[in-house]
Formats: structure tokens, sequence, C-alpha cells
């Protein structure tokens, strides 16, 4: 009589790994792909705007006036008159290129609905070109185009972005841009008028004042840079050379002048 072998318990089941070729690599596992493009929003463009003319045309008014006179007050009120001006200036400039744009859009919509109103094979057939360039073809190009003519608010949205490329902007946004660019332009031109406050000479003042701006406008077209996507140092460089070729030549221009 012959002993029973032990059974043995069945291994769980486990998904066979893939056959591993001598001398090759492993798959290496898959990364999760961010998108880092940067969508500079309007609020951000009016900064930049009123930032950039803040620190260069103060910076070139204190600058020459520094060559003509040796009061620091004399240059403080001017420069202090000419930051006022330059903020409501810049800020209705803002407001007005805000309004302009939202008249258009107003004025383009209110032409496109007449239009799919009155003419909507003409419309129609614009829908199809629009599919066409995205590469539709036969049935499915005529199932897109129906829905898409089924509605005509919808119609008249497609049209606008579309056609046009037009997007409906803030209702807000006219305000906002003004406030902000005026906003931007004090901070700026603060920045090189601030040295004069202080109880020191107009020269020294003055050179306070361009050690303290060529440095704001370092980093503010380095940030710049970074935000639109340009190289950050020669952006910077770039920035710093037009406040220094600006304030010199202002300085220049004064000390020619007052000789």
């Amino acid at each position: 009589m012959t002993a029973e072998k032990p059974k043995r318990n069945p291994r769980p089941h486990t998904t066979a790994s893939p056959p591993h070729a001598k001398g090759t690599s492993r798959p290496r596992p898959r990364h999760r792909h961010v998108e880092s493009h940067f969508s500079g929003s309007e609020t951000v463009r009016d900064v930049v705007l009123g930032m950039s003319d803040g620190l260069t045309v103060p910076f070139a008014l204190a600058a020459g006036l520094s060559g003509a006179v040796a009061n620091a007050r004399i240059i403080l009120i001017a420069g202090i008159a000419e930051l006022a001006a330059g903020a409501i200036a810049m800020g209705l400039g803002g407001y007005l290129a805000a309004k302009s744009e939202a008249d258009t859009w107003a004025s383009e919509r209110k032409r496109e609905r007449e239009e799919v109103a009155e003419v909507p094979s003409e419309e129609q057939e614009e829908v199809r070109k629009v599919f066409r360039g995205w590469g539709l073809e036969g049935d499915t190009l005529e199932k897109a185009t129906h829905a898409i003519c089924a509605d005509h608010t919808r119609w008249v949205d497609f049209m606008m972005r579309e056609e046009l490329n037009l997007i409906e902007p803030d209702p807000k946004r006219a305000r906002i841009s003004a406030f902000t660019i005026g906003g931007s332009y004090v901070a700026g031109g603060a920045i090189p008028l601030a040295p004069y406050l202080l109880a020191i000479p107009v020269t020294s003042a003055l050179a306070l004042s361009v050690s303290v701006t060529l440095a704001a406008l370092a980093v503010f077209g380095g940030v710049k840079g970074r935000l639109t996507g340009r190289p950050p140092a020669q952006e910077a460089l770039r920035t710093v050379l037009v406040g220094a070729l600006a304030s010199g030549a202002a300085y220049a221009l004064a000390r020619l002048i007052s000789a």
C-alpha cells in the first residue's frame, strides 16, 4: 500500500507578465501630459500696458528736468502733474478701446442676425464652408450644418465666433480696463519719482532714480517675458534699454536747451 501524495492548493490566478526580451527595456509608465500654455487675461494686458508707460514716461520727464533745474520740489511737482495727466489719458484710452470693441461686437451681431433672416441659403453655405475647412464631407457635413442652422441664436453665435472671429466682450470691461491701466500707470510712475521726495541733492536723487527705475524695468521686463512666452532675460534687457534711451535722450535735450 502506497502513501497518498499530499494535495497542493492551486495558486491564485495572476495575470502573466508579457515576455521580456533580453537586451530590451521594459516600457516606462506613462506620465500625465500637462498643458502649460499661458492664456493671458485682458487684465494682465492692461497692467503691462500701464506699467510699461508708467515706468518710462515719468522717468524720462524727471531725468530731463534734472538736467535743467536744481530744485527737487519743482521736479516732483511736474512729475506728479504728469503722473495724474498720464493716468487719466491712459485710462480714458483703455476705456474707449474697450467700449469700441463692445460696440463693434454688437453692430456685427445685429448685421449677422439680419443676414441669417434675409439670406439664409447664403449663410448656410458659409456654415458649410467652415465645416469643410474642418474636414467634414458628405452626410456628416450636412448633418452638422443642419444642427447649427436649426436654432437661429446658435447659428448667429456660430457665425460670430467662426466666421468673424468675434467673442462677446464683458459688459464691465471698459470700466475695469480704465481703472487697471490708470492705476498701473500711477504705480509704475511713482517709482522714478520717489527719490525726489528725499532730502538729497537733485544729482543724487537722479542717480537713485536711475538705479531703482532700471532695476524695476528689468524685473518688469522679465515678468512680462515669462507671461508672454518670450525669453525673460531678453525681454528684461529690451525693457531696460528702452527706459535708458528715453531718459538719456530727455536729460541730454534738457541740458542742451538750458545751456
